[in-house]
């Protein structure tokens, strides 16, 4: 076998190897007979005598055996399980033990490969190096990193895992240069600054080891490998892993359930990605799970870092030296899981260190990718509903755990699908936004980025079978519908979400057997309860599970909204159509992402032109009769009716007496379960404190919270009568429907 090392020069060969079969190995590359060669074990200490020796010219390498992934057997080599895209091998079976390597050899020759890592020499190395702790520390640390970009040439990118993090950054220049300058902002002994950063830098690294990857992989991906086929859209994963090549990649993806990293992992390690640092809350980091999970590449975050500036320090350069590494980030930009279904406003907070580290030229770029996790359904919804409801959440730990990881393998759930939107430069985005050393400037840049995160998830969400049975379902109250009225409140909306390009799984929904396949899922989950005793089976939402068939539902309704509120403008007296598309705009825009005015008036004005070419003089009532798909009573009454309970408690409240969050939204709950009794909310579904929480938020925004005088008591009631406005006339529009479905509110003619 050819050398690997040029003999011609005085050189040093740093061998990392760990057992026999690795030394024979290398031994048959690396002429260790030459007087030019020197070959020493990768330690410092071994290196420290012949380094000190070297002429400045001697060159430095280290060696390595890389085992490449074992080849699939002849008998089986396609074989999946259920949740695996492919066969995704772990590392303890890539690197065998050392008593099983030479059978791995003799059997196949070409998994055992010696890669030699780019050579430098001693003086260039002397030159590179900073002063801290020994020059011979500092080339082993160098020739692992070099070693680790010549093994990911075997064996992929899956296998690009940090090394000395907090080491690392602990001796930058950078680093100490950021201590010294906070020291003096605080008034503080910079020995002291950096002892508190150094503490919460190893609080926060994790350490990525392979095995701990996989041994925490292995432990937790039956949670979601039995309950769920994976469905990954991937037609941007060739690009994003070339422009992870230049550049790290932050994954920002929605948030429903716990298993939502395990499923994004499975997926991108099936396409060569590295795995990526998923920061996530304190909360998880109970035993023995936390240990584990945080070598496995976990990295424990404060939810709230308030004004402790040395822990913002210590995340800022984490951030800036992974990122500067070309390591990638993931988080849950919601901030926890949806309880609703759909999208929960986004918090900036944690990109704007990625911003950081892009305006300090720390990494040229970074590029943010949008991704949506969908799952047709959800055992933990039932839980989400409940906290909806006013009970309390349950706390993570060990015994949680053991009963989470039961209920989800207990059956199949049907699928989770995965999709990822068009990446989004931050370098970009940053230099379009104003001024960056103005704070509300930069606030509002990474507010907008945020927002396109959220759209760009929004757009490819597919709208699931689950979500568009669910809609039907829930769009009459108190009623039961035969398999047909099924049928046909969904085929004109397939075939609009079809026309309009939207992403949907509706595909079975176009035959009989395929909508009766989808409502008995449902009815196994308890979801739907089925009649059979009279002509025809009749399916209807089952008692208590409104909020969860809501939650289904939620997560496909915003590839409807803009049909829905173009139907309640088309209500309105032509003269004020383009006024009310403004309020509704404003009234719903806490539950809805909406683009900018000129291009929602656009899109508005699109949407009106299908239902009429002539909207702007039409009579609205004859257009929305004539129109094939009717969607608003269906889309948009639940968030209207928990807008109009909180509309009506606030002009009933007394305007000098302050609002208490927490009690106003527990006075909603009672009034609003007495308004569903007598009829005047449409369904369960409307009683959620999430959908409370927001129409208080929004009531926030128009100053109608805080205490005032009679303006605020008058304002008040102007909003609640606006509000009553808007939920009639998606009374009006749910008429509409049933009459053209020959169908009533009550009985079927």
């Amino acid at each position: 076998m050819d050398p690997l090392v040029d003999t011609a020069v005085p050189t040093i060969v740093l061998a990392d190897v760990t057992s026999e079969v690795e030394r024979r190995l290398v031994a048959d590359v690396v002429p260790a007979d030459r007087d030019e060669v020197t070959v020493v074990p990768m330690r410092g200490a071994a290196l420290a005598a012949p380094l000190a020796d070297a002429v400045p010219e001697t060159v430095v390498t280290a060696v390595r055996v890389a085992w490449a992934p074992r080849r699939p057997s002849a008998s089986a080599p396609g074989r999946t399980r259920r949740g695996r895209l492919h066969d995704v091998r772990p590392w303890l079976l890539r690197r065998p033990p050392a008593p099983l390597q030479a059978a791995a050899v003799r059997r196949d020759p070409d998994r055992a490969r010696v890669v030699v890592a780019e050579p430098a020499t001693v003086a260039e190395l002397a030159r590179r190096w900073d002063g801290s702790g020994s020059l011979a520390a500092f080339v082993v640390h160098q020739a692992e990193l070099a070693l680790d970009r010549a093994e990911r040439l075997v064996v992929g990118d899956r296998a690009k895992v940090p090394r000395h993090v907090a080491e690392a950054i602990q001796y930058s220049p950078e680093f100490r240069g950021e201590v010294a300058a906070l020291a003096e902002r605080l008034e503080l002994p910079e020995e002291q600054v950096m002892a508190e950063a150094v503490e919460d830098l190893r609080g926060l690294v994790a350490a990525m080891d392979p095995v701990a990857v996989e041994l925490f992989t292995a432990l937790l991906r039956p949670v979601h490998a039995r309950a769920w086929d994976v469905h990954a859209d991937t037609a941007r994963l060739a690009g994003l892993r070339e422009l992870n090549r230049r550049h790290p990649l932050v994954f920002l993806p929605s948030h429903r359930s716990y298993v939502d990293p395990l499923v994004l992992a499975d997926v991108l390690a099936a396409h060569d990605f590295p795995r990526n640092h998923v920061l996530g809350g304190e909360n998880l980091r109970f035993w023995p799970v936390g240990p584990i999970a945080k070598r496995a590449g976990l990295v424990f975050i404060r939810r709230s870092f308030g004004d402790d500036q040395v822990y913002k320090l210590a995340v800022r350069e984490y951030f800036a030296f992974l990122l500067a590494k070309r390591f990638n980030l993931e988080w849950y930009m919601e901030g926890g899981r949806s309880r609703t279904g759909k999208l929960r406003p986004p918090r900036h907070g944690l990109l704007r260190y990625v911003a950081d580290a892009v305006e300090r030229g720390r990494v040229e770029d970074a590029y943010v990718v949008p991704v949506s996790i969908t799952y047709d359904q959800l055992r933990e919804v039932t839980g989400m509903a409940a906290e909806q409801g006013g009970a309390a959440k349950r706390g993570e730990g060990l015994s949680w755990m053991a009963s989470y990881i039961r209920e989800q393998v207990r059956t199949p759930l049907g699928t989770v699908h995965v999709g990822f939107a068009e990446p989004i430069s931050l370098a970009a985005a940053l230099r379009s936004g104003a001024d960056p050393a103005d704070p509300d400037a930069r606030r509002l840049t990474l507010q907008k980025v945020a927002f396109q995160v959220a759209v760009g998830i929004n757009s490819v969400t597919p709208a699931t079978a689950t979500a568009l049975v669910t809609l039907a379902l829930l769009g009459v109250r108190d009623r039961a519908l035969t398999l047909g009225q099924v049928q046909r409140v969904l085929e004109p909306l397939l075939a609009y979400l079809t026309e309009e390009g939207r992403p949907h799984s509706g595909a079975a929904l176009r035959t009989a057997t395929g909508v009766r396949r989808v409502l008995a899922a449902l009815a196994q989950q308890g979801v739907v309860t089925v009649y059979e005793g009279g002509e025809e089976p009749v399916y209807a939402i089952e008692r208590g599970q409104h909020l969860v068939a809501a939650f289904y539902r939620n997560s496909a309704v915003h590839h409807v909204v803009d049909r829905a509120i173009a139907e309640l403008v088309m209500l309105r007296d032509p003269a004020d159509r383009w006024e009310e598309a403004t309020r509704l705009r404003k009234l719903l825009e806490f539950e809805f992402f909406f683009p900018e005015r000129e291009a929602y008036r656009e899109r508005l004005a699109a949407e009106l032109a299908r239902l009429d070419p002539a909207w702007e003089t039409a009579d609205g009532r004859d257009v929305l009769c004539r129109a094939p798909l009717l969607v608003a009573h269906r889309v948009l009454r639940s968030f209207l009716d928990a807008q109009l309970v909180v509309a009506e408690r606030l002009a009933a409240r007394d305007p000098r007496t302050p609002v208490a969050e927490p009690e106003f939204l527990a006075e909603c709950s009672g009034v609003g379960q007495q308004m569903l009794l007598q009829g005047r909310l449409h369904g369960p579904e409307s009683l959620s404190r999430e959908l409370f929480a927001s129409a208080l938020r929004l009531a926030a925004n128009l100053d109608l919270v805080d205490p005032g005088r009679e303006e605020l008591a008058r304002r008040r009631q102007e909003w609640a009568a606006q509000v009553r406005d808007v939920v009639g006339r998606v009374g009006v529009i749910d008429e509409l429907d049933a009459a053209a479905r020959r169908e009533s509110v009550g009985v079927e003619p």
